[in-house]
């Protein structure tokens, strides 16, 4: 049977299907033989016939595809009339039949839809740990600055002393140090300048923290990225109670009890003004992401829909749907200003498009990478190792809004105040330009003027990494086992 656990990330783009929640919906059921089995599904049932090569192969993988896409595809209806005979492999048959969404500019399924194997995809998931430094970087002035964005806690970067707005001026890979700029001339590839994500290399790494150089190596080692940046703030307003702040990373189990302990914090502070900062948080599992909601808005919007899983109109009965509750840290914030970057998606936007209905919301920074949409797992059975991903639903806040395929703000629904991510600062600096502007929108002293609440963003072509400036060497970012981008 179909995975049944629910999660949301970005550059894999998998949502799998959930059976709980108050929707009471069931999976989408596996093939058996080469047809979609289960309740109402219309498939074939019983075992495969004949070698498996016949019943493995590409008359029967698009056979597949075919009947799953006709019955679960989200826009079942738009799918293109195709000879099946004319094409050589079950990839290229299923673009071709969505090949009027993924080309459309709408930004609906821009690749999200793909065949893999079982084993391939089960693999993301349960991959052991990987070898890294434990920073993020960006590049400015056309790749010739590089600045460290984040480094892990905990991590052998961080360990080391590298930390967020200091400069890198050379690498030593081993044979002596290499300037940035040489290194960007010669168009170095990343597993050089870096080295394997699978061993403990060591790199030397010359770096400018504030006008002082220093030498700093660090060897790679197994890493979990810390959920939270480093701690939630208080920040001080006179007069008034103080804005919390809090740098979430991602929407991993690990993240639950920090989210806790923070809504706590602010909760006995006073607190009704809050920073979420989601910059580089491309998302990840769907229960945290509720507990997050529920932290936020439970007490507002306690026993209210926080989120829809809304499939097409043939699968309405798989539809799933959750409401908000009181946790025991609940607190009442007011105003909740989201700093988001285009690697801000999934479980992030499913978070800001669940509360903008109960909680007064504006996001700061650029717009989110839109990823509205959720995949089911579809394995054509029998001895096959082929598995589809294909969209078959929509996330919605619990008014029945979703839509945001080329970013939040995009819809024309939120408020969105530009703003850098000003990477030679630390997080949490007050005069850091996100930071700063969210806290000026909370004081009320950000000019409406300057809000770009009908900002469009054109669709991303999916080959770019949803992540500033991170994945600069135009290589595929890596992921953890819980679908978040990895970092070096």
């Amino acid at each position: 049977m179909v995975d049944k656990r629910l999660l949301i990330s970005t550059v894999l783009c998998l949502l799998l299907v959930s059976c709980g929640g108050g929707g009471g919906s069931s999976s989408p059921a596996v093939a058996a033989g080469g047809g979609v089995t289960g309740s109402g599904s219309g498939g074939s049932s019983g075992s495969s016939s004949g070698s498996t090569a016949d019943s493995c192969g590409v008359s029967a993988q698009i056979d597949f595809v075919e009947e799953v896409a006709t019955d679960w595809y989200y826009w079942y209806d738009e799918l293109a009339t195709v000879d099946a005979a004319a094409y050589s492999s079950a990839q290229a048959y299923l673009d071709a039949i969505v090949e009027p969404i993924t080309s459309d500019n709408s930004g609906r399924d821009p690749g999200f839809s793909y065949l893999t194997t079982v084993s391939e995809d089960e693999a993301r998931f349960t991959s052991g740990a990987y070898y890294g430094f434990g920073f993020r970087y960006a590049l400015l002035n056309n790749d010739q600055e590089f600045y460290f964005s984040d480094t892990f806690e905990g991590g052998p970067a961080h360990e080391a002393g590298l930390r967020r707005s200091q400069r890198l001026l050379g690498i030593d890979m081993g044979d002596g140090f290499e300037s940035w700029e040489s290194i960007v001339a010669r168009g170095a590839p990343s597993s050089e300048v870096f080295g394997p994500s699978d061993s403990p290399v060591s790199r030397i790494f010359r770096v400018d923290d504030n006008g002082v150089e220093s030498d700093i190596e660090v060897t790679k080692a197994e890493l979990t990225t810390p959920p939270l940046a480093g701690e939630p703030l208080l920040i001080p307003r006179e007069g008034l109670p103080p804005v919390g702040y809090i740098h979430f990373r991602t929407f991993i189990d690990a993240a639950d009890g920090p989210l806790r302990d923070a809504a706590s914090q602010f909760a006995s502070a006073g607190v009704t003004d809050v920073v979420v900062d989601l910059r580089y948080n491309g998302g990840g599992l769907v229960r945290v992401a509720q507990t997050f909601l529920n932290l936020l808005g439970g007490d507002i919007a306690d026993g209210e829909l926080s989120y829809i899983i809304n499939f097409n109109d043939k699968r309405q009965s798989n539809n799933d749907t959750a409401n908000f509750s009181v946790e025991p840290e609940t607190f009442t914030p007011l105003r909740i200003a989201f700093i988001t970057r285009s690697g801000t998606a999934s479980a992030s936007e499913m978070v800001i498009n669940g509360l903008a209905p109960h909680i007064e919301v504006a996001m700061v920074g650029t717009d989110t990478y839109g990823k509205a949409v959720g995949q089911s797992a579809f394995d054509l059975g029998g001895d096959c190792d082929t598995r589809l991903r294909l969209i078959s639903f929509e996330i919605q806040n619990g008014e029945g809004q979703g839509g945001y395929y080329t970013g939040l703000a995009s819809t024309g629904r939120f408020t969105l105040y530009e703003a850098e991510d000003d990477v030679k600062r630390p997080f949490g600096d007050l005069n850091e330009d996100s930071l700063q502007t969210a806290l000026a929108w909370l004081d009320g002293t950000l000019e409406k003027a300057s809000a770009k609440s009908t900002y469009k963003r054109p669709p991303r072509p999916l080959s770019l990494a949803p992540f500033d400036a991170v994945w600069s060497m135009n290589e595929e970012a890596p992921l953890n086992p819980d679908g978040s981008v990895r970092s070096f």
